[in-house]
């Protein structure tokens, strides 16, 4: 939002009767009974095409860290062992966090 600084300020007076008024009107939006529409019924009515993922099955091969890999200490990835960029007392950093 930009911010005209040649405006003039208001006073703290100003300020409470704004608020006040800003206040009001959430009051009548809040009572207002279209609001109260849950998201998560209306979301659970739509289909979209194609995203009938019921029947899936997710798998992951999950393989151990193999001998010439490494992980960063930075980052946190496991990368071969020509990615070391720096290694000192044992804390080895990948090319791409040096």
């Amino acid at each position: 939002m930009a911010t005209d600084y040649d405006a003039p300020r208001k006073t703290d007076e100003e300020l409470a009767e704004d608020s006040l008024e800003d206040l009001k009107a959430k009051r009548a939006e809040t009572n207002n009974p279209q609001a109260d529409v849950d998201e998560n019924e209306i979301s659970e009515t739509i289909e979209l095409p194609g995203a009938d993922l019921s029947d899936e099955s997710l798998s992951v091969k999950v393989v151990p860290k193999q001998a010439d890999e490494f992980t960063c200490t930075k980052c946190f990835l496991v990368m071969h062992r020509s990615r070391i960029a720096s290694e000192k007392k044992g804390v080895l950093i990948c090319d791409e966090c040096a």
